[in-house]
């Protein structure tokens, strides 16, 4: 059986379908092929507008990479990568920060973060076993790129979601290559979801899930500035969508009884999620970090059970180039940074962005068989029919 490996610009384009022994594999092309996004449902969280494009890549500068591996009918995986300015990243580090909700999980890089408060690498997301693979390449590609051959410390941080289920992640199938390839093809335009990059293999809430993303764009009367969610979706609980309980209208929920007659452990809600939150607004990463909070605090909104098996973390980065610090540089800076008391409203936007990031990550996804096993897609119709039910969709 061939084994593909798709970069964000192909994926932007296939919609791939592969036959094996008579078992389909379905992987939407864009991540989701004709699949809609949560605001062609009526769905539109809270009160600021998007971005143009609605994801990450909205914060001017940030740029998002993908590589979705396939082959035959057990390998579904990927990378997913996020590099804050087209710059040096090493020798212009970003202010950033981490907010662990539940540390089930491996977030490499993680410690030294938290301790300098800067980002100095691309932010890659894969799956658990790949991590260390992951940190091998972002190392190799740091030290090779123009400005650093005097670079003897790497702090590499790399994010993950277990993907097991649907992709035999006991195989190595990642490699450094592709992590490679994901950073390089990385750029500013719009982002695929669904079941694409890291997310090839995701499961959320009894469904397909994978990579989703939204933006918000604050008025210019509370500065004007803009903010980026894209999340990992990999996680389980009672699926809400727009304060509907559709998790529980589809009979999908964890700690559901087994039908009748039928044995089996509940699903218990397991799994992770990755958020990755980007703004242009200059706040340190002491505001960074309550931003990030603000991020793993959203997934309530969608219903997360937050369960002792997820992972649950939120890294937050400012692209601000007034606060970057400069590698070697010794000298007293004067930094214009916002005043905590002027946050709230990014805190909005990242709840607002956050929640519509999972949204998108679920419609976008499409039915994928691994391993034995076929996770199918949530029925768009049947969300629409539910959404319309309660009243919870907006106007155009």
């Amino acid at each position: 059986m061939a084994a593909f490996s798709i970069g964000s610009a192909a994926v932007m384009l296939l919609a791939l379908a592969v036959s094996a022994d008579g078992d389909d594999v379905v992987v939407g092309g864009g991540g989701g092929g004709d699949r809609p996004r949560a605001r062609d449902l009526g769905i539109r969280p809270g009160v600021f507008p998007t971005g143009p494009m609605n994801a990450i890549t909205d914060v001017p500068g940030v740029r998002v990479g993908q590589e979705t591996i396939i082959e035959g009918q057990d390998v579904r995986t990927g990378v997913t990568a996020i590099l804050s300015h087209g710059g040096n990243l090493f020798r212009e580090k970003v202010p950033g920060a981490v907010f662990v909700g539940n540390a089930f999980g491996k977030l490499a890089g993680s410690t030294q973060v938290r301790e300098l408060g800067t980002i100095e690498t691309p932010i890659v997301l894969t799956n658990t076993l790949a991590v260390g693979t992951a940190v091998e390449a972002v190392v190799r590609w740091t030290l090779e790129q123009e400005g650093n051959e005097d670079v003897r410390s790497v702090n590499a941080v790399v994010g993950e979601t277990n993907d097991g289920g649907l992709n035999d992640i006991r195989g190595g199938h990642v490699t450094a290559e592709h992590v490679l390839a994901a950073i390089r093809g990385a750029d500013e335009g719009p982002v695929a979801e669904g079941s694409v990059g890291a997310g090839t293999g995701c499961e959320a809430f009894g469904w397909k899930g994978g990579i989703g993303t939204s933006s918000r764009v604050l008025p210019d009367r509370l500065g004007g500035w803009r903010l980026g969610v894209l999340v990992q979706a990999n996680f389980g609980g009672v699926l809400t969508m727009a304060g509907a309980p559709v998790g529980k209208a589809l009979g999908r929920y964890a700690y559901r009884p087994p039908p009748e007659g039928q044995g089996g452990a509940a699903d218990r809600g397991d799994g992770s999620c990755m958020i990755v939150v980007a703004t242009d607004a200059p706040i340190d990463a002491r505001d960074l970090e309550r931003l990030a909070a603000r991020a793993v605090f959203a997934l309530a909104r969608t219903g997360s059970s937050f369960s002792h098996g997820s992972g649950d973390f939120a890294i937050a980065f400012s692209t601000a180039p007034g606060l970057r610090e400069r590698y070697g540089e010794a000298a007293v800076r004067t930094r214009e940074i916002l005043t905590s008391d002027a946050v709230s409203p990014l805190f909005q936007a990242v709840l607002e962005a956050t929640e519509e990031a999972v949204e998108n990550a679920l419609l976008r996804a499409t039915t994928t068989t691994g391993r034995g096993r076929t996770v199918e897609a949530i029925p768009v119709d049947r969300v629409r029919a539910i959404l319309e039910h309660h009243r919870l969709v907006d106007e155009p």
